[in-house]
């Protein structure tokens, strides 16, 4: 009984944030090439904070690579990393370790700070932001988002966004 007060209290601390306006980043990759979130309007962008160290973020590479074959072009994935615990060597070998097909992109922590809007960034998180440029969900790995990041529940999420923006499958 104590759990599931404690799940429907997280839940509706979850569903109480209110959507709100995606920061606009442009931030290289490897090769310095330059993506800019202004780019993806239009489309559901899944945003991820991530480390090529972390055990999570390597489990979700897979999660993520299901929701890139199911929505293909109508949805967008970025990842991000901290060019202060993660380099070109780090990302190369990331990326042909889990046959990663969308960016990875460099952050100096200013653009991460501008969407977890706390001094410490736990990884993986995601955000997924709707094809108007609005944050619709945040998920911070842990108990209560495991789902999320190791079963099908980023695809529901999807779905949901999809759903509230009026966008085609």
């Amino acid at each position: 009984m104590r759990s599931l007060a404690l799940f429907l209290c997280a839940f509706a601390a979850m569903a109480a944030d209110a959507p709100r306006r995606a920061p606009g980043f442009a931030l290289p990759d490897s090769k310095m090439k330059v993506f800019d979130l202004y780019d993806y309007r239009g489309k559901i962008v899944i945003l991820e904070f991530m480390k090529t160290d972390c055990p999570h973020c390597a489990a979700f590479a897979s999660v993520l690579d299901k929701v890139q074959q199911k929505y293909g072009a109508k949805v967008q994935i970025l990842s991000v990393v901290n060019m202060q615990q993660d380099n070109d060597r780090t990302v190369a070998a990331y990326v042909a370790g889990h046959n990663i097909k969308y960016p990875m992109l460099f952050d100096a922590g200013q653009m991460a700070f501008s969407y977890v809007l706390k001094p410490e960034l736990n990884y993986p998180q995601i955000f997924i932001i709707d094809p108007q440029g609005m944050i619709q969900r945040q998920f911070e790995y842990g108990p209560m988002s495991r789902d999320i990041f190791e079963g099908n529940g980023l695809a529901a999420e999807v779905d949901r966004v999809v759903a509230m923006s009026g966008a085609k499958k």
